[in-house]
């Protein structure tokens, strides 16, 4: 059987998700929403970030999709259990998956949280990592400029190694072992934050934890239809741009709507 699967995100960073579900989970139709117009999430408050996701669920719906993954780890900490209760339709958000395979790696039990304002804010990881072993020590650092630099397609950039210094060497210098990335931007950054760490902690990206997820609930499609479906709430030629040349992502079918 084959699934329209749907993944919204406030920008290009569930792109991430995407494309590793895709890789995960071949013959499925995947719907995507790109609220562009919106982005960083990270910076509002929960009720509006509950409000956007919420909107932003029922646009997929409305597109006919099985499953609904959000892809945004801001909107997993403060609106997965509203959209949960609110839709009939199985979900799965980038929290849990990332936080248990962290504590699944950590050795000297001791992880680092990066994220936006909003997710470090919500404690939504050191909660869940809680959870599964309260013995491990959390510590979260807040990022708020990696989701501009992504978004604007500055990945080489040296400012870009500059401010991955200024954020990590501090989380480098408290014995950490594993690192994980809270935000689905972050993965595109990856390169020169694994180049800082200079392969002395694990580094986790909730993305991939997240399409293994979607793997248990949807198997291998059985029609190969591999269809892939992006619609954006701004600026689709930034956004078509930015897939390729971040993820090389041919995005053909793309559409702006007000979501």
């Amino acid at each position: 059987m084959s699934y329209k699967i749907g993944i919204f995100d406030s920008g290009i960073g569930g792109l991430t998700v995407l494309k590793a579900i895709q890789n995960c989970c071949p013959g499925h139709q995947i719907i995507y929403f790109g609220d562009t117009a919106k982005v960083p999430y990270g910076e509002k408050s929960s009720q509006t970030i509950q409000k956007y996701s919420v909107s932003n669920a029922e646009f997929l719906l409305s597109q006919g999709v099985d499953i609904l993954v959000v892809a945004c780890n801001t909107a997993t900490a403060y609106a997965l259990e509203l959209l949960k209760e609110r839709f009939q339709i199985p979900l799965v958000g980038v929290v849990a998956p990332g936080a248990k395979r962290a504590v699944e790696l950590s050795k000297n039990r001791h992880i680092a949280v990066i994220g936006t304002k909003g997710t470090v804010s919500s404690d939504i990881y050191k909660k869940e990592i809680y959870r599964m072993d309260p013995s491990i020590k959390v510590t979260s650092q807040a990022c708020p400029l990696f989701v501009p630099l992504v978004e604007e397609g500055w990945i080489d950039h040296p400012a870009t190694e500059l401010i991955i210094k200024e954020y990590l060497t501090p989380l480098l210098e408290m014995d950490i072992d594993t690192l994980l990335l809270g935000c689905t931007h972050y993965p595109l950054l990856s390169k020169a934050i694994h180049q800082h760490c200079e392969g002395k902690i694990s580094i986790i990206d909730s993305a991939h934890a997240c399409a293994e997820n979607v793997k248990a609930l949807v198997g291998n499609g059985k029609n190969g239809l591999d269809c892939t479906k992006y619609f954006v709430s701004d600026d689709p030629d930034k956004f078509r741009l930015l897939g390729k040349q971040l993820l090389n992502l041919s995005i053909n079918e793309l559409e702006l709507t007000s979501g």
